[in-house]
């Protein structure tokens, strides 16, 4: 069987496997039993979205449908595409047999291993930010002509550094590695949160905002 290669790349043709197991490993992450859009398992098959692909890759997932093994319906307007019976049925005959029907590596993953990286990256560069204005803030409080706009200025760039860090430091040590069986997800809320307050869960949900988004780091 081909293997299609684990960064986003040119679409070549691809064994109809692959493409049902792009295809059920595509809801599972989304997360919608209806079905997913053609570019959505593009992804899954490791190749980038656009008009080659979908050129290419939506006659075989109507080739697949007209077989029975896909289920095409209408969501917002696109078709989305989702295995049928008989199609999970195929796939785990191969399965059965010994082929693996080994997909590239998943979107979710990808993201994981591209923050891992980059916060790792950038650690050090955002602690020595974070130093410099703490100690910025060591001067303003020994300093008693300082103006309201030194610390009002002061306010936003230490948060902001302190947001950078944080992110930094969630993507590189607490996110935890995807696991390709289950979507992942970033609840906001850690093991054992559930037993808090309400209000406390909603608190500390709106204050891990954006921890998987460098853009939102501050």
């Amino acid at each position: 069987m081909n293997v299609v290669p684990s960064e986003l790349g040119r679409f070549e043709p691809v064994d109809d496997l692959l493409v049902l197991a792009a295809v059920e490993r595509a809801v599972l992450h989304i997360g919608r039993s209806e079905g997913v859009r053609l570019d959505t398992v593009a992804e899954h098959l490791g190749v980038r979205p656009g008009s080659w692909t979908t050129r290419r890759l939506r006659p075989q997932l109507e080739s697949l449908g007209s077989e029975g093994a896909l289920v095409r319906s209408r969501r917002l307007s696109h078709d989305v595409w989702a295995l049928s019976d008989a199609g999970l049925a195929t796939l785990e005959a191969a399965r059965a047999m010994g082929d693996p029907v080994e997909l590239p590596e998943s979107p979710q993953h990808r993201l994981w291993r591209r923050l891992h990286t980059e916060a790792g990256e950038r650690l050090e560069r955002i602690d020595g930010e974070l130093r410099a204005s703490l100690a910025h803030a060591g001067d303003l409080v020994e300093d008693p002509q300082a103006s309201s706009d030194a610390w009002f200025e002061l306010a936003t760039s230490l948060g902001s550094a302190c947001r950078r860090l944080g992110g930094a430091i969630y993507c590189l040590r607490e996110w935890v590695e995807p696991d390709d069986a289950h979507p992942d997800r970033d609840v906001r809320l850690d093991p054992g949160d559930e037993l808090l307050p309400p209000a406390e869960q909603r608190r500390l949900s709106a204050l891990r905002a954006g921890r998987r988004n460098p853009h939102d780091w501050g």
